[in-house]
């Protein structure tokens, strides 16, 4: 049974990852690890939790020693448009914890270590649609680069140490557990907030922008479908392209009000729509569903109906 330590265990990857992996390893079995944010009750009482900062190389091994841990997942990130409001700690943050996490698992001799990069790595000279696997990648922001920056170093520690790091370029992810947290395919989590309080929501990306997306459950699965293939399947240590669908603000808006008739969405571009212009339109994901059997479950219809069933019992909305 492997023993498990989840950095960024309350972010929105992380609160829903902790819990799954303690339903098939065991809570004791799962440690989770989280800086400011206070975890959820279900998060606290199933496992163990240490509250700490994941940048502290010192304070990592010294969680890994406790525990005997010998699998990291290491899920802490500033996301995109809070990046850009300060590029220096989106570096600390995502660069040099990553960089910890590595060579921690290279000196104590751990068997896995997982970690996320997104389609953020990708950029203006990329292909924006059906983007390959391989390609250009010239990120413009402080998010997409260090998301590019953190596959080389997982490539040069599996190459040189044959650490069996893996990872996955995320769609925009969305979910009913956590609020949106600062990344600019967020609005998709906000606009369900906005229709069932409010009935109106204004967007600020434009209504054509089409970007890939993947309801967390699916991004859940196949991360953890990921992390339990043979060694011997897994072809690339960068990264792999991992997607489920590609939609629009007028496209979900408008899948919003079938179930809610009298919503109304307006679209005003803010800075956020810079950042999604140069961002992959639909990936393709082909090696992913090839190497290790990536499959997805929710269309956008069968997406939106779920979160809107399970937020209005988390928000007591008839």
């Amino acid at each position: 049974m492997p023993k498990i330590l989840v950095t960024g265990a309350t972010g929105q990857i992380g609160s829903e990852l902790t819990l799954a992996l303690r339903e098939k390893y065991g809570g004791d079995n799962v440690v989770a690890l989280g800086h400011k944010k206070e975890p959820t009750k279900e998060l606290k009482d199933s496992g163990p939790f240490e509250k700490g900062d994941a940048t502290d190389k010192n304070f990592l091994e010294s969680l890994i020693d406790q525990y005997q841990i010998d699998t990291i997942y290491h899920l802490v990130g500033i996301l995109s448009a809070a990046g850009e409001e300060n590029p220096d700690n989106a570096w600390l943050v995502n660069v040099n914890s990553l960089k910890h996490v590595l060579d921690l698992a290279k000196e104590k001799g751990l068997k896995q270590v997982f970690w996320p990069s997104s389609i953020a790595a990708f950029g203006l000279g990329s292909p924006r649609d059906n983007t390959p696997q391989a390609t250009i990648m010239d990120p413009n922001t402080i998010y997409g680069i260090t998301k590019i920056s953190g596959e080389l170093l997982c490539n040069y520690y599996y190459n040189k140490y044959r650490l069996d790091v893996r990872s996955l370029r995320y769609p925009g992810l969305i979910s009913y557990v956590t609020p949106p947290g600062g990344g600019t395919t967020d609005y998709a989590i906000d606009i369900f907030y906005q229709a069932l309080e409010h009935k109106t929501y204004t967007s600020f990306l434009r209504e054509d922008t089409m970007l890939p997306m993947m309801y967390m459950p699916d991004a859940i699965k196949g991360t953890i479908d990921l992390m339990e293939t043979p060694n011997s399947k897994i072809r690339t240590r960068l990264s792999y392209n991992f997607t489920a669908l590609s939609f629009t603000p007028k496209e979900i808006a408008d899948e919003i009000k079938k179930h809610i008739p009298d919503f109304v969405c307006q679209f005003v571009p803010d800075r956020r729509q810079n950042i999604a212009d140069t961002w992959p339109r639909t990936i393709d994901d082909t090696p992913a569903r090839r190497d290790w059997g990536w499959q997805h479950e929710y269309d956008l219809a069968k997406m939106t109906e779920d979160m809107l069933k399970h937020l209005r019992a988390k928000l007591k909305i008839k």
